[in-house]
């Protein structure tokens, strides 16, 4: 049962990355603007030929070495997590945004991005989901952190 909800959850991730982008990719040229909320939230198509905020620029090849290590890692962690909850989620959301990206930068040579706050880098719906298993990652270490410190 574990592994059906983490892979379903990572499907559920790529898939759904994947629509947004083929939409963005096939409606939109690219640097084209399209405002959500005047001032503030913007859909912006970009080509990130980088990883996060344009870091590792024309690096595709180092990027998709370490997201196919990065899975790796991820996996192996998963087989030995136990039934932590926000593990559950947090690995899942990682895969699922890894593969994302993954499948932009070998298909494209580059990653398609689109949501744009005008006063941050733009980023896509992997990136949110890498950045929220993240988070969870860190809450769940702090968290064990906590118990270990009460225990002894």
């Amino acid at each position: 049962m574990r592994n059906m909800m983490f892979w379903g959850l990572a499907t559920l991730v790529v898939f759904f990355d994947q629509l947004i982008k083929y939409f963005v990719d096939t409606h939109m040229a690219v640097h084209q603007s399209i405002p959500v909320v005047h001032n503030v939230l913007y859909f912006t198509y970009v080509q990130n030929f980088g990883a996060a905020f344009g870091m590792l620029s024309g690096k595709r090849a180092w990027l998709i070495i370490f997201t196919f290590i990065a899975f790796i890692f991820i996996l192996l962690f998963h087989k030995t997590m136990g039934d932590d909850p926000l593990l559950k989620w947090a690995l899942p959301l990682l895969i699922g945004g890894a593969i994302g990206n993954l499948l932009d930068r070998l298909r494209l040579g580059y990653v398609i991005d689109y949501v744009d706050f005008i006063i941050w880098p733009t980023f896509n719906l992997a990136d949110m989901c890498i950045v929220v298993g993240v988070g969870l990652m860190v809450l769940q270490m702090i968290r064990k952190s906590k118990e270990e410190e009460i225990k002894s």
